[in-house]
């Protein structure tokens, strides 16, 4: 998908699609927990993020990561740890669904005071 710079819609869908492949990767882990051999993944995107303008985005990749990809994580597993970062996923999948809702709520404004 090709982002748009100031388009809050193309912004959102980004953001959650990647939180989506968070989540997946996450489950992943979870899911393999007991598998010998098992690679951790992880899906940071903060190069995504680094590309929007506006601090949201700004903070958001301060904390999230170098890339936007599955990557392996060398690292032991440990079902806390990857349930409390499904948690943190979940949360900013709040914070951006509510971006998302805020932003068409405004776009109705504009067509309705417009009409």
């Amino acid at each position: 998908m090709s982002y748009l710079p100031g388009d809050p819609i193309q912004k959102s869908q980004l953001l959650l699609d990647l939180i989506a492949n968070r989540q997946e990767a996450i489950s992943s882990n979870i899911a393999n927990m007991d598998t010998p051999n098992y690679v951790r993944k992880d899906v940071e995107f903060s190069q995504y993020l680094n590309t929007m303008p506006g601090s949201l985005e700004t903070k958001l990749s301060q904390k999230l990561g170098p890339s936007g990809v599955i990557e392996p994580r060398e690292q032991t597993l440990s079902v806390t740890d990857e349930l409390a970062i499904m948690q943190k996923n979940s949360m900013l999948y709040g914070v951006v669904a509510k971006k998302l809702t805020s932003t068409i709520t405004e776009m109705k404004t504009v067509i309705n005071v417009g009409s």
